[in-house]
């Protein structure tokens, strides 16, 4: 064996390396804590949260960049592009991530459907803790609220809360059964409005590129504040294998009964996850190698730490600081790609999230009994498509926009509870492609713009020193500035310029 070759290889990659024994170590330590306590006791809500303590705040580290980091990346990547050049990149990525989400849902409907998980399942009912309150929420008031919130009205406040729609009984019927007969009402919630702040951050960076002779300035401050957040997360990361050991541990302390859980859901849930490494692992790979030539395998070990990330946080949003890294400094993407397509795709590229929600409808309606027209598959795959569009990049968003898809062939929303068994694992798994995906779309869009991107370097570098020429010469002959100014200042301002002297 040649050593120093595999000694050169830990040392490049010792923090993927590390953040990968961290998820082996995480699952072995949850299981191995799991055997504890003895007489078939469980492990209490208090001691989880000890266990949890490290990783929640190595979370909280990484969800305090995802603003500075957004906002800045995505201003100083528009505005350094010419508006032609954005609107091209931003087009190209858009595409990508809306067919691969088509393709996410068509290979999950084909194999639920051809497998039939819910025909021999046997998940438990909803208890009525499970259930909660009535119904609140239709799936037109959801796409609603997703364009609402694209528009804040309030900047600052788009940072912690986002908008969502909210619907009241009438006081003379209170158990109306008709949900569209309710009151309408609105309300704002905890949690930042990423796509909001995505959708401003790019109208700016547009504004500042079309002004950028004037602005430059702006547009190097935000440059350089996309740099500094960068020199932060490459701090912080070196805390992901120790945060995400705790994460999975804790995660994987507080399901009840393990081996009840697969025995039930073990079908649905080899469904889901297959589907799911399936789209990232072979579709995605095949789709990045048509496209650019290049090698996926090579792509996705370079991305080992980002995806190391996105299993352990269960969250694209928390993992986007990492994912630049990686992109940036080992894949090679430019940064002008990278901040600019990364912030998009976290916010509407779910293709793990999609195809979760179409399997996850489908087998729902096997579990009832209720047989699906075309049209209903139909109406699944479009719903699936808008929903993952509308889950935020946060833990578990995918459960929640599901209500909506269920909606679509009239399930009811407590049914969610009978899935929600192995959610927690399938969405990391969910994660995990969604942040590979996005990676992936990077690198595509990086491929077909890689021409442009140079000339418009080039078209920059030329700006610049051209500005810097006549600065120069602005300094060395002042005298000569000076009379040119005095020779076009009006007649009138001089007339009174030397009756103030006098």
């Amino acid at each position: 064996m040649n050593w120093p070759n595999v000694w050169s290889f830990v040392r490049r990659n010792l923090l993927t390396l590390l953040t990968i024994l961290g998820v082996v170590i995480g699952i072995a330590l949850g299981l191995g804590l799991r055997a504890v306590p003895a007489d078939g006791e469980t492990w209490s809500a208090r001691d989880v949260m000890y266990i949890n303590y490290v990783g929640d705040l190595f979370l909280r580290i990484l969800k305090a960049l995802i603003l500075p980091l957004i906002v800045s990346s995505l201003i100083a990547a528009v505005g350094s592009l010419d508006l032609s050049l954005s609107k091209k990149i931003g087009g190209r990525a858009v595409l990508y991530y809306l067919a691969t989400t088509v393709l996410a849902v068509i290979l999950g409907i084909v194999l639920v459907i051809t497998v039939r998980p819910g025909e021999d399942a046997d998940a438990d009912e909803a208890t009525e803790e499970q259930k909660g309150g009535p119904r609140n929420v239709t799936t037109v008031d959801t796409l609603l609220d997703l364009v609402r919130n694209m528009f804040p009205p309030n900047l600052v406040q788009s940072c912690i809360q986002q908008y969502q729609t909210v619907l009241t009984p009438p006081e003379n019927n209170p158990s109306e059964p008709d949900i569209y007969e309710w009151k309408v009402g609105g309300a704002y919630s905890d949690g930042m409005n990423i796509l909001g702040l995505v959708v401003a951050s790019i109208v700016f960076g547009v504004a500042l590129g079309a002004t950028k002779k004037e602005n430059g300035l702006v547009l190097s401050f935000f440059q350089q504040l996309s740099h500094v957040v960068m020199k932060v997360t490459g701090w912080v990361i070196w805390l992901s294998p120790v945060g995400v050991t705790f994460l999975i541990a804790a995660k994987i302390l507080e399901i009840e009964d393990l081996g009840d859980m697969f025995s039930k859901l073990g079908l649905y849930f080899a469904v889901v996850a297959g589907g799911i490494l399936f789209h990232g692992f072979v579709v995605l790979s095949l789709l990045f190698f048509l496209f650019t030539r290049q090698n996926p395998i090579k792509f996705i070990a370079n991305m080992g730490q980002a995806l190391a990330t996105a299993f352990g946080t269960s969250s694209s949003s928390a993992s986007l600081p990492v994912t630049m890294q990686c992109l940036e400094e080992k894949n090679g993407v430019d940064e002008r790609v990278s901040r600019f397509v990364l912030p998009i795709g976290a916010t509407i590229n779910m293709d793990g999230t999609a195809l979760y929600e179409a399997v996850a409808a489908i087998f729902i309606a096997q579990l009832r009994g209720l047989s699906l027209s075309f049209g209903n598959v139909l109406a699944i795959s479009i719903t699936a498509t808008a929903a993952s569009i509308g889950a935020a990049g946060i833990p578990q968003a995918g459960l929640v926009t599901l209500v909506m898809v269920l909606d679509t062939v009239g399930l009811p929303a407590e049914d969610v509870s009978l899935i929600i068994a192995v959610d927690w694992l399938l969405d990391r798994f969910r994660t995990l492609v969604n942040v590979l995906g996005d990676s992936f779309g990077a690198g595509i869009v990086y491929h077909f713009s890689k021409a442009e991107l140079e000339s418009s370097k080039q078209l920059q570098q030329d700006l610049s020193v051209t500005q810097h020429t006549e600065l120069d010469l602005e300094l060395a002959h002042p005298d000569d500035h000076s009379t040119t100014a005095s020779t076009v200042m009006p007649h009138d301002e001089r007339h009174v310029q030397k009756n103030s002297r006098l």
